[in-house]
C-alpha cells in the first residue's frame, strides 16, 4: 500500500507570515488548518476566547479569511470578522479588543500570492520564535489526520472597525487646522483607497480636516493593474511624481498594498527618505515625551541613515539601533518601551499603536508637521537629510560569503589598524564615521535569493559615489 507523504508547509511559512501562491502553494483547505492551529497554539493558551481576522482586497482574501475563521471556530474559539481592513487597521483591531488577529494579505507580492500575518494580543507579533513555528507543526498534524473537534463551536460574528480605527489615528495626531494643503495619494489599487479617506477625509463620518485630496488609483483591485503597489521600487513612484508636479500638491503619499507602509513624495515630486520621515517624526514623539516629563528612546535600524541618532540624540533621546527586520523592531520597542522607531522600508512604529507598524499614523505626523510650517515640505526634508546615501542595492552573486570575504580583505588595512571598524550585527557593517571623511557601508545576504544588498552613506555625494563604486565592484567581481 502506498503511504502519502506527510503534510509540508516550509514553503510558505516564512520568518514572519505565510506567503505563496494561491492555489498552487496553499488554498483554503490549508487555511482552515492554520486557522485551527491558531485557536490551539494562541489563542487558546493565551487565556483569549475570541480571535479578530481582517483581509485586504486580493481576490483570494475572502475565502481564506473565511476558511481560517472556520478552523479556528471548529476549535471553539470565537470569530470577529471586520472584512476589508489595511494590516494596522487589523493591528489597531487586535489592540483595541485585546485580542489575537490574522490578517490576509500578501502586502505588494503580486496578485496570484496571498499570505497571512497573525498576533498575539495587543497586536504583539507571531513569529517563528513566538508561536508561528508550532502552528506550521499543528497545521500539518491537521491537514494530515484531520482537525478535531474542539467541543461547542465558536461562534462567528461580524463587526466594522473602520471609524473606530479612524478616530483612534486622528485622536493621536490632530491634524485639523493650520495651512491648507493639497495631497496627492497613490493608494495603488491597495488598501489605502479603503482607509485614506476614512481617515483623511470623511468616509467614516468624521469631521472634514480641510485637505484637498487628489485620489491616484482608489479603486480596490487586487491585480494591481496600474502598477505594484510597492513603493520602496522607484518605478512604482513615478505616475504619484508626476501627479504632484501637475496638480502643484503639496505632497504626495504613497502606500503599499497592505497600507501599513507609507512613502513621501516633496512638492517637487523628490521622494523623501525613509530615514528622513525617522528624524521628523521622532523628534515630535520626543517633544512629546519631554512634554509629559518622561524621557524617550527611539528604535533605529542598523541602516538607517546616520541622521537619525545625531538628530534624536542632539534632542535628548535614548537611540537603540538593531538588525533589520519587523520582528526585531517590535521586541526591541517592547523590551525598551520606546516612544518610536523607524525603518529604511517605511515601516514606521508607535507604542501608542501598541508597537505596532502604521504608516497612516506617520502620515498625519508628516502632514501635521507641513501645516504647521511656513516653507516647502523639500525645505523640512533637507533639514533632515544632511548626508548622501546610495539607497539599497542589490548584486546577484553566486557565493554572498566570498563576496564579503573580498570586501573585508580590501580595507584589511584599514580594520588592523581601527581606522575602520566591523561589525556584525546584521551583515557586513564597515564604519568609518568618527575619522575623516565620514562613511559607513553594510552589506546583508538575502535570505532567500544569491543576493547582497549594499548600503553606504557618507558626508557628500562625492564620498559616497566612490565608495559605493569600488565596494560594487568588488562584490561583482567575476560575475556576468
Amino acid at each position: 500500500m502506498r503511504v502519502s507523504e506527510p503534510t509540508d508547509l516550509s514553503s510558505i511559512v516564512k520568518a514572519y507570515d505565510v506567503r505563496g501562491v494561491v492555489p498552487d502553494d496553499w488554498d483554503a483547505d490549508v487555511a482552515r488548518a492554520i486557522g485551527a492551529a491558531f485557536a490551539d497554539v494562541v489563542a487558546t493558551p493565551g487565556g483569549a476566547t475570541q480571535i479578530v481576522i481582517g483581509h485586504d482586497m486580493r481576490e483570494s482574501s475572502p475565502e481564506l479569511a473565511t476558511a481560517f475563521g472556520e478552523g479556528a471556530a471548529w476549535r471553539g474559539i470565537a470569530v470577529v470578522h471586520i472584512g476589508l481592513c489595511s494590516t494596522d487597521g487589523l493591528y489597531h483591531a487586535s489592540g483595541a479588543l485585546n485580542l489575537p488577529g490574522a490578517m490576509f494579505t500578501a502586502s505588494h507580492n503580486p496578485s496570484q500570492y496571498n499570505g497571512i500575518k497573525m498576533c498575539h494580543a495587543l497586536a504583539r507579533p507571531v513569529g517563528q520564535d513566538t508561536g508561528l513555528a508550532d502552528v506550521q507543526r499543528l497545521a500539518e498534524q491537521y491537514l494530515d489526520e484531520g482537525i478535531p473537534a474542539g467541543g461547542e463551536t465558536g461562534e462567528t460574528t461580524t463587526r466594522d472597525t473602520l471609524t473606530d480605527y479612524a478616530r483612534f489615528l486622528r485622536g493621536l495626531v490632530d491634524i485639523s487646522g493650520g495651512r491648507p494643503l493639497k495631497v496627492a495619494i497613490d493608494a495603488g489599487n491597495g488598501m489605502a483607497g479603503h482607509t485614506a479617506p476614512a481617515v483623511l477625509s470623511t468616509a467614516a463620518g468624521l469631521e472634514d480636516l480641510g485637505l484637498e485630496i487628489i485620489p491616484m488609483y482608489f479603486e480596490l483591485d487586487g491585480t494591481f493593474p496600474h502598477h505594484e503597489a510597492n513603493p520602496l521600487d522607484p518605478a512604482n513612484l513615478i505616475d504619484l511624481e508626476a501627479t504632484v508636479v501637475a496638480e502643484a500638491a503639496d505632497i504626495g503619499l504613497a502606500f503599499d498594498g497592505d497600507a501599513d507602509r507609507c512613502f513621501v513624495v516633496d512638492e517637487r515630486g523628490v521622494p523623501m527618505s525613509p530615514s528622513a520621515i525617522t528624524a521628523l517624526v521622532g523628534l515630535r514623539e520626543i517633544e512629546k515625551e519631554k512634554s509629559a516629563g518622561r524621557d524617550a528612546t527611539v528604535i533605529h535600524n542598523l541602516i538607517t541613515s546616520r541622521s537619525v541618532p545625531d538628530l534624536l540624540g542632539a534632542a535628548g533621546a535614548r537611540t537603540v539601533r538593531t538588525r533589520v527586520g519587523h520582528s526585531f523592531i517590535k521586541a526591541q520597542m517592547a523590551q525598551e518601551d520606546a516612544v518610536f522607531g523607524g525603518e529604511h522600508s517605511a515601516h514606521f512604529y508607535f507604542r501608542d499603536f501598541w508597537f505596532a507598524d502604521t504608516g497612516m499614523l506617520a502620515a498625519l505626523h508628516v502632514l501635521r508637521a507641513l501645516r504647521d510650517s511656513d516653507v516647502p515640505l523639500s525645505a523640512l526634508s533637507e533639514m533632515y537629510t544632511p548626508y548622501s546615501a546610495s539607497g539599497e542595492i542589490n548584486s546577484r552573486v553566486e557565493d554572498p560569503d566570498a563576496a564579503r570575504q573580498r570586501v573585508l580583505d580590501a580595507f584589511a588595512d584599514d580594520i588592523s589598524s581601527g581606522e575602520v571598524l566591523v561589525d556584525e550585527l546584521d551583515g557586513l557593517t564597515l564604519d568609518h564615521w568618527h575619522s575623516t571623511p565620514k562613511w559607513w557601508l553594510n552589506l546583508r545576504s538575502s535570505n532567500t535569493e544569491p543576493l547582497l544588498r549594499l548600503n553606504v552613506e557618507a558626508e557628500d555625494e562625492d564620498i559616497m559615489e566612490k565608495l559605493r563604486e569600488a565596494v560594487l565592484a568588488i562584490v561583482r567581481e567575476g560575475t556576468a
